[in-house]
């Protein structure tokens, strides 16, 4: 068996070298592997790191978006199965044995996995570090809605081929291509045992643009739903006002240890959910999401 392993880059050649040196580190795997990188408009192409390895291939995609990037790595993937991971995540060593694993059963059609935040030093974390662990990348609950986050996840390629590509950059593309398998009949495993880990933000300036094209897409989404635009406004009012709905679980999580963690948890917390309020407030006042949405990390 052939797992292809797409990985969509922009300017984060660091980061790439890491995690291309984790997938060449995989245990108790048994298929071949080949990686597919595919750069998204970098100022400078990986050429150098991705000749490391023979089994890397470096192909570019003028499209801007994480989905017209997949897309493209799809449509070179020679393998049965399809594995997608960010360029900014470095694969825990059972990663692609976890796929292959779960992919024997031949009932297996969409598998996604755990996504942890790596902390960068683990006994001084950051402002950022333990509120990410506990509030960033939960894919069990993101699959138990019927998606999978796209940096964390595996399919065969048949079925790939049969739900169609990933969207661009305007939409949620891992939502909306999740859904659409979903109502083709396809049904999305969450695997425990699948984990890639992911770094926190650096600034709350990054932490507040992610959530900005979160916002932007869900507002697209909400807004042509009946009452979306009362619903929207209520949603923004209650999330203002929810930390500390929120207590329980950062005291109680195990993705964070001791208090300080969860303090820091807290306070990182109230602030973006604050912003979040304002900031969903101020789109159904202005009405215009496709600027926020449409700068997805072009900078």
């Amino acid at each position: 068996m052939l797992i292809s392993v797409v990985v969509p880059h922009l300017n984060q050649p660091e980061f790439l070298e890491t995690g291309l040196a984790a997938l060449h580190a995989q245990e108790g795997v048994t298929s071949e592997i080949e990686i597919i990188v595919v750069d998204n408009g970098s100022r400078q192409l990986p050429e150098s790191i991705c000749a490391k390895w023979d089994n890397v291939r470096l192909t570019s995609e003028p499209t801007p978006g994480p989905g017209p990037a997949r897309n493209r790595g799809v449509a070179l993937a020679r393998g049965e199965l399809l594995a997608f991971i960010d360029a900014d995540c470095k694969a825990h060593p059972g990663w692609l044995s976890a796929i292959e694993k779960e992919f024997a059963d031949p009932e297996c059609t969409i598998i996604g996995g755990d996504v942890r935040v790596g902390y960068v030093d683990p006994s001084s974390p950051s402002f950022l570090e333990p509120y990410e662990s506990i509030y960033s990348y939960r894919n069990n609950e993101h699959i138990a809605d019927g998606f999978s986050g796209t940096g964390n996840l595996a399919a065969r390629a048949s079925v790939v081929k049969e739900v169609g590509p990933f969207a661009g950059i305007a939409i949620a593309e891992d939502r909306d291509w999740g859904l659409r398998a979903g109502k083709l009949g396809f049904k999305i495993r969450y695997i425990p045992d699948m984990i890639v880990y992911h770094p926190a933000r650096k600034t709350f300036e990054e932490l507040t643009r992610k959530w900005d094209r979160h916002i932007a897409h869900d507002y697209e989404w909400m807004r042509s739903r009946p009452l979306g635009g009362l619903k929207w406004l209520l949603r923004a009012i209650a999330v203002a006002g929810s930390p500390a709905l929120e207590l329980r679980t950062v005291l109680t999580s195990n993705r964070v240890s001791g208090a300080y963690e969860r303090l820091l948890a807290m306070l990182c917390l109230a602030r973006i959910r604050l912003y979040r309020g304002q900031r969903m407030l101020s789109l159904f006042f202005e009405g215009n999401s496709h600027s926020v949405s449409g700068a997805w990390n072009r900078k």
